[in-house]
């Protein structure tokens, strides 16, 4: 069994979560989950970033004291995390005991070490707001290329870097005015001093060969020492005998995550030193940005090395991500806040399209729109929770318990023996991987039901038996892809545990069919995503969807759907009685619903009116998932001529009320009404 600690980047305590934010803490999570599902022993933790300028200023804006600010943010965040399903053992705040404790014990080892450089500095300065200026208080044009509106560190349009000095006409942010250089004595930490170190590191594996490659850039032009220190006003911790100087937040941030286990160990009786101390054998990794490589690649673990700790066992980085091709921006129309997404749909099809996206590297993740709903709707709706909705009813029918074998065992096996495979992607980090895999095998498991057609099977008496053993492989076919898909899909693999009646407790549990059990009531799992919903996401934020969606409930069901309140219905042409009498309308229970390839409004129904089962082709796709369905008691007109179409022939028609906006209702009996009434 291995140990092992894990972290993700923290998030700035200035405002709430985006979805680049929770790209991060979902790939963190799904690693996170994989592992424990592997029978290891996986803890993870993080915490808000809450020092420095920005938090200091946003809280005077909004008039309230930093301490306020960063306890508002910081339940905003926790709760965000937690309505996507992300666990953390311990979210935390590196404004906090913990933090200044080991802050402060890592500054007086480094410094009693010779690590800390003392030297005089010129600052911007704002002299009406009486404060030093951050480099990014400053703007101006940039003196390289000229372009207007730049930050006093970086120009965004050539990629030049410079101090605020040297921008032309640079104007504080604060206060409007222009700022003036001043003297101030700051304390540094002397990073050349461990260049051998970390040069050896960044090539022993602990990091991406590209970032290794990137990193290697900035060992040619010379490891600058690194400023610690700022000059109040500041928030943040006061540094030991330095009045009027603080810790400058990229000091005090990364120490955030030896706090967090810190709080961790101390709540749970746990040995913090196993996991921070130099004579650790536990396994310590942190999921962050690209954008942040220089801090953790090279100025954290020299200090992690000067203040006599361990070093992470690797640093994992992702890309940046982008909205239907553009970079995030609010006034682009393209910036989607994580609450914000959480009033229209549930976590989960984001989760999986992450899943889907993410591989080892750095290259920039795209989320279009588009691709989401397809993915998610073909993928995890028509391909794996089809399985389980085709066979339920069946094993229902059959005395609602599995068969005691199996009736292709090899299959199976197959499904099986794919899981080490599919680990091997999740410890890897490649989930695009593993979700390709898992798609393919759902793609199989469709086909062996497609190729027994057990709702065929099901019109002969006497076949029996062999429908209940291809809906036992179904089901089984079904359990190993589930369990693939825990560590992505967590809120659903509980429901289906549940509905399968029998836990997820190890990775390996796949490499055992489920035979001979009681299944529980079959509850749909999920529905699709509607693409107009989706679009809403794009809705100016604090402006609520028209129907926000929650994940479904794990063992109620679905209410139906409301009666138009004022729908206008033309009138239809009269006909007479003994015309209607002609109808003949019975009572069917649904006993399969499947997607229609290459059709956008039909479903494919199988329908029992009362030991006879036909094939209904019904255009009720915009309303209606095909799990929604199962076992359903609808209206049938059971007389109609059989129309053979492209997809096969329809033999019957099921009866829906329209509210002359669009929607559709199912017409259903009242409650008893059994298979085969006729309806009077």
């Amino acid at each position: 069994m291995r140990r092992i600690l894990v972290t993700s980047a923290l998030p700035y305590a200035n405002g709430p979560l985006h979805i680049g934010h929770v790209l991060e803490a979902v790939q963190t999570d799904i690693w996170v989950r994989f592992q424990r599902l592997a029978g290891h022993e996986c803890l993870y933790v993080c915490a808000d970033d809450t020092h420095g300028t920005p938090i200091m200023l946003k809280a005077q804006a909004d008039g309230v004291t930093a301490e306020e600010l960063i306890a508002g943010v910081g339940a905003e965040h926790r709760a965000t995390y937690r309505d996507f399903l992300i666990h953390h053992d311990t979210f935390h705040s590196t404004h906090s005991a913990e933090n200044r404790e080991l802050t402060e014990r890592i500054f007086r080892v480094l410094d009693g070490a010779g690590y800390i450089a003392r030297r005089t500095i010129h600052q911007a300065y704002d002299a009406k707001a009486e404060m030093f200026l951050p480099d990014r208080y400053v703007k101006g044009t940039c003196p390289v290329c000229g372009t207007k509106d730049q930050y006093g560190d970086s120009c965004e349009n050539c990629g030049a870097t410079y101090t605020p000095a040297d921008l032309i006409d640079p104007v504080s942010v604060v206060s409007g005015t222009r700022p003036i250089e001043r003297e101030s004595e700051h304390l540094f930490f002397t990073l050349a001093k461990f260049e051998a170190m970390l040069r050896e590191w960044t090539r022993s594996g602990a990091i991406d060969g590209s970032v290794a490659n990137k990193l290697d850039e900035w060992f040619k032009t010379g490891l600058r020492d690194w400023d610690i220190s700022r000059d109040a006003p500041y928030f943040g911790f006061e540094i030991p005998g330095h009045p009027g100087k603080f810790f400058y937040v990229w000091l005090d941030a990364p120490v955030g995550y030896m706090a967090a286990s810190l709080k961790l160990a101390r709540d749970r009786g746990l040995d913090w030193d196993a996991w921070w101390g130099l004579g650790s054998t536990a396994e310590l990794y942190h999921f962050i940005g690209k954008d942040i490589l220089y801090f953790h690649t090279l100025f954290w673990p020299a200090v992690l090395t000067g203040a006599g700790f361990r070093r992470p066992t690797a640093v994992h980085a992702h890309g940046f991500l982008t909205v239907n091709g553009q970079k995030m921006s609010k006034s682009r129309g393209t910036f989607i806040n994580g609450r914000h997404y959480l009033e229209r749909l549930p976590p989960e099809p984001l989760r999986y399209y992450f899943a889907a996206k993410l591989a080892p590297g750095i290259d920039d993740i795209d989320m279009s729109l588009e691709d989401f709903v397809s993915r998610f709707n073909s993928d995890v709706v028509g391909k794996l929770v089809n399985i389980a909705s085709r066979c339920a009813g069946f094993i229902v029918r059959g005395g609602g318990r599995l068969a005691a074998a199996l009736p292709d065992p090899a299959l199976y096996a197959e499904f099986a023996a794919a899981r080490t495979r599919i680990a091997a992607c999740y410890d890897g980090r490649d989930f695009g991987a593993a979700i390709r895999e898992i798609a393919a095998l759902a793609d199989r498991a469709n086909q062996y039901i497609d190729g027994h057609k057990p709702w065929n099977l099901a019109k002969d008496p006497a076949r029996a038996a062999d429908v209940l053993a291809v809906c036992t492989e179904g089901i089984n076919l079904f359990r190993a892809l589930m369990l693939y898909l825990a560590p992505v899909l967590p809120a659903m693999a509980e429901n289906a545990a549940r509905f399968l009646g029998r836990p997820f407790g190890h990775w390996d549990d796949a490499a055992t069919p489920l035979l001979g059990t009681a299944l529980e009531p079959y509850v749909p799992l999920a529905t699709r995503l509607d693409p107009k919903l989706v679009a809403t996401l794009f809705a100016p934020e604090g402006v609520a969807s028209a129907a926000p969606v929650a994940p479904p409930e794990p063992a109620a069901k679905a209410p139906p759907p409301p009666a138009p309140a004022a729908a206008t219905v033309a009138p239809a042409a009269e006909i007479s009685i003994e015309e209607f009498g002609r109808l003949d309308l019975r009572v069917a229970r649904i006993a399969a619903a499947e997607l229609v390839e290459g059709a956008d409004k039909l479903l494919k129904l199988t329908v029992d009116l009362g030991g006879e089962t036909r094939t209904v082709f019904a255009g009720i796709r915009s309303a209606y998932a095909p799990e929604q369905l199962l076992g359903r008691h609808v209206v049938v007109v059971a007389n109609l001529k059989a129309r053979k179409m492209r997809f096969g022939l329809s033999e019957g028609m099921v009866l829906a009320a329209s509210d002359g906006a669009g929607g559709l209702f199912l017409v259903a009996p009242d409650a008893g009404a059994a298979p085969g009434a006729r309806v009077k």
